[in-house]
């Protein structure tokens, strides 16, 4: 499972050594296909309070909310979540 975040425009992928999955590669082609901005940054526990949301994707799903790490609380962001799924509804069933 792979986290990642929102700051109200652009998805943070944290900068961790993570498996980049068939799922992480749709989001992050149909992301840049999409406009949507991308970049890598390290997170720590102090950065999540200026973030506007949060995530974990595995091979099911595109996006699953995370609400609290560790005592930190993370807003629910339903835009970022419904524009996880769009970008991956976005993928062509026949892609190369």
């Amino acid at each position: 499972m792979n986290a990642y975040f929102w700051d109200g425009e652009t998805v943070i992928w944290p900068k961790a050594d993570m498996l980049k999955g068939t799922m992480m590669s749709i989001i992050q082609r149909q992301l840049e296909r999409l406009d949507i901005p991308q970049r890598h940054e390290a997170i720590t526990l102090k950065r999540l309070g200026e973030l506007s949301g949060a995530a974990v994707m595995n091979s099911w799903t595109p996006g699953i909310p995370v609400t609290a790490i560790a005592s930190n609380v993370i807003e629910e962001a339903r835009q970022f979540i419904n524009l996880l799924h769009k970008a991956y509804e976005a993928e062509p069933a026949n892609f190369p």
